[in-house]
């Protein structure tokens, strides 16, 4: 095939870290052609809009402090939206709602905690930005807990907050080192909830991808990774047969995904990444509301049970007029199996507790019992975010990966926007730009 027609990069995946790499290798002058098999970009960063709601799929925030918000940078992206506020929280305890305590004043206040356990949280909070995550990364969340505190109350109320950082529910499991520097992070520097939801960043990084270049394709389905002997990428292949020569191919699908799309060593290698990878699912319940039954109500954190409730309208412009939208969830522990009618009872329940009424005032409601919130949980066995596999794949010259399951930095949306950097820049390293070469 002639130069003409050749490609650098191929892209497999619309997501966010799919869009992130390829706009930022098309920025820099190699020609990229991005595949989705879906009919839409934005895998679980698309938005829904019902009748003027926006939703999300299930809750979603963008650290103010992380590798996405400094990515969107590079690529001259500014979100738009808002952070929320303490005011008009909650912390449920034993089915009974306090005081969130959000500062000193509130956690002197609240009746979540006695006397000895608030004088503890107190000193713990005061010092938790100084703690230094290294020595936990290889232990779990719940012998972080044990070490740094020694009331339950204040062990149950700093899990909790671990819960709302990381969305994950699996004490016995989850690296502490990493659960901590997550803490921090929402700590430093808060969130954003996203004004139109996070479509708007598919959107920005659709069109920044275009801006540079890059061909996207959505509804086509790449089959496979053509490699040579030595494992270097030659080429992909299209669902149709179409067999498409390039330098280098990112696989930002899930793990699962990346393993089927390849044959032989890195079959092997990625299928066992794939194996060894535990998701984290979270069930969601995620309501559009002509109006809020006690307005002042707007955020809720399960403290003895992995629960959270948040009216995102309060924060960001979701909705039409007066309407609220609001996303419940209940973070699953990976280590039970789920029941679905079970946790839907749960979530309907905690909404009564924050908002009694609410059911006079559906507009729509969505259901989401396993929802997926990252494919990768970052575990204490594997030392916390250092475990984690890629963005290069061993033996597979030009192949690469990215997603909220890949590399050493962040969680989340957040994995999936510095995973998708780190592909793209090695990319850049080694792939030369067809113009160079000719």
């Amino acid at each position: 095939m002639s130069s003409e027609h050749r490609i650098d990069v191929v892209v497999i995946g619309g997501g966010i870290a799919g869009l992130t790499a390829a706009a930022l290798i098309g920025h820099r002058g190699r020609r990229v052609r991005l595949f989705e098999k879906a009919g839409e970009l934005g895998g679980r960063a698309a938005t829904q809009v019902k009748d003027g709601f926006s939703f999300n799929v299930g809750p979603h925030a963008l650290y103010r402090d992380a590798a996405g918000i400094r990515v969107l940078a590079e690529l001259g992206i500014t979100p738009r939206g808002a952070t929320p506020r303490p005011s008009g929280g909650h912390a449920v305890a034993r089915g009974v709602k306090h005081a969130f305590p959000a500062g000193f004043l509130s956690l002197l206040s609240t009746g979540l905690l006695t006397l000895p356990a608030k004088l503890e949280a107190a000193r713990l909070l005061a010092r938790l930005q100084s703690i230094d995550p290294a020595p936990w990364q290889s232990r779990t969340v719940a012998e972080m807990l044990a070490g740094l505190a020694k009331h339950d109350d204040v062990r149950h109320l700093l899990g909790a907050l671990i819960r709302v950082s990381t969305y994950g529910n699996a004490p016995d499991r989850m690296s502490g080192g990493a659960a901590l520097e997550q803490v921090q992070r929402a700590l430093a520097g808060n969130v954003l909830y996203l004004d139109d939801g996070w479509q708007q960043l598919v959107s920005a990084l659709r069109d920044a991808a275009i801006a540079a270049g890059v061909a996207i394709e959505s509804g086509v389905r790449v089959d496979a990774i053509e490699q040579d002997a030595a494992g270097a990428v030659q080429a992909v292949r299209l669902a149709d047969g179409t067999r498409l020569p390039c330098a280098a191919a990112i696989l930002a699908v899930a793990p699962d995904e990346a393993a089927n799309a390849t044959t032989g060593h890195t079959h092997e290698l990625l299928e066992r990444w794939a194996r060894e990878l535990t998701p984290l699912r979270a069930a969601c319940l995620d309501l559009a509301l002509d109006g809020l039954p006690v307005p002042h109500s707007t955020f809720g954190l399960g403290v003895d049970a992995p629960l959270y409730f948040s009216v995102h309208s309060a924060v960001a412009r979701l909705t039409p007029g007066h309407g609220a939208l609001v996303h419940v969830a209940k973070y699953l522990d990976p280590s039970e199996t789920p029941d679905t009618a079970r946790d839907l009872a749960e979530l309907e329940r905690f909404t009564d507790l924050l908002q009694p009424g609410w059911r006079e005032h559906v507009v729509h409601r969505r259901f989401l019992p396993h929802m997926t919130v990252t494919h990768g949980l970052v575990t204490a066995r594997g030392g916390g975010l250092a475990g984690r596999p890629g963005p290069a794949v061993d033996g597979a010259a030009g192949l690469y990966v990215a997603g909220d399951w890949v590399g050493h930095d962040g969680m989340l949306a957040d994995a999936s926007f510095a995973s998708a950097r780190g592909a793209a820049e090695l990319c850049l390293r080694d792939v030369a730009p067809l113009s160079a070469a000719a």
